[in-house]
């Protein structure tokens, strides 16, 4: 087998694990872990993983300079992302969660036009204005009664918060990957992580009960520390290694495809009208606001004759 086609199988490896963490996650919260809690665990168990295996890379000093944005992208990439990502989760439901995190192609897009002036075409305006329809659609119609969601407006909007607090972290994290190897940037990004979240989370990983937590639960937290935050940024590092940026972030329009379907079979969530025409606006609008204009293919086809 190539390593073309491992990079292939490993991209969708990630992007399946992402799928699946929206039920497996949802599974444990709050009734065994708290969202704030299970955060400190997954950054924690992921900064002494990264700690353990950037044995196998160089030997590199952050300079004295990009410590700063280092933490700016550990508080955005690890902090408030994951803080309101998990807590949206536990309010919200998985096809929703599922389907609200693919827009972060879409304030990649917003975030460019205003920080570097990256221009927006008409498509990508279009783009931009189909997911937002999908996501106030989400977070205004799909607010079914659920005991074990118990307020989808306001989790859809913090997953939304996600969305744009991760959007901004690869907007700014780009110089630093430029420059580092991923388990030197990744090491540090967690370690900074640890130091921020605990006063955050403290009083909710103290209250954890682990004598009575049953052993399926505790699959589903090592899924999440051990599969979502650490094996996915492996996978998608040997994948980047083979295949371009473009082509392994395009798995994530099979996210919700996948998450959806698994929280259906499991059980966990049902699909309505509203929720599958909710979907179709999003993923519609991030294939736009993200999807290269026309002119702008023809001319790169023409340089490369």
């Amino acid at each position: 087998m190539s390593r073309r086609t491992l990079a292939l199988f490993a991209a969708l490896g990630a992007t399946t694990i992402y799928a699946l963490n929206h039920t497996i996650a949802k599974g444990v919260m709050p009734n065994y872990v708290q969202p704030f809690g299970f955060i400190m665990l997954r950054v924690t168990g992921a900064a002494v993983l990264f700690w353990v295996f950037s044995v196998l890379g160089p030997k590199e000093k952050i300079a004295k300079r990009d410590w700063g944005r280092l933490a700016i992208c550990s508080i955005f990439g690890m902090v408030i992302n994951m803080l309101a990502f998990f807590k949206g989760l536990q309010l919200s439901t998985p096809i929703n969660s599922s389907v609200l995190v693919t827009i972060t192609p879409i304030i990649v897009v917003i975030l460019s036009a205003v920080w570097i002036q990256e221009k927006i075409t008409w498509q990508k305006a279009c783009g931009i204005l189909m997911g937002f329809v999908g996501a106030i659609l989400l977070i205004l119609m799909g607010a079914e009664s659920r005991q074990d969601a118990p307020n989808i407006p306001l989790g859809n909007i913090l997953l939304i918060v996600n969305a744009t607090a991760y959007g901004t972290y690869l907007i700014l994290v780009k110089k630093l990957i430029e420059k580092y190897h991923p388990l030197t940037l990744m090491k540090w990004l967690f370690t900074i992580a640890v130091i921020v979240n605990f006063p955050i989370t403290f009083t909710e990983v103290a209250a954890i009960k682990w004598s009575s937590i049953p052993p399926e639960i505790y699959a589903s937290i090592a899924f999440v520390v051990i599969g979502t935050t650490f094996l996915t940024y492996l996978f998608n590092v040997f994948a980047l290694t083979q295949l371009k940026a473009s082509s392994v972030s395009a798995f994530t329009y099979l996210q919700p495809l996948i998450g959806i379907l698994f929280a259906i079979g499991t059980g966990k969530d049902s699909l309505s009208a509203i929720k599958m025409a909710a979907a179709l606006l999003v993923l519609a609008g991030v294939y736009l606001a993200s999807r290269k204009p026309i002119r702008a293919k023809a001319k790169l086809k023409s340089e490369n004759y």
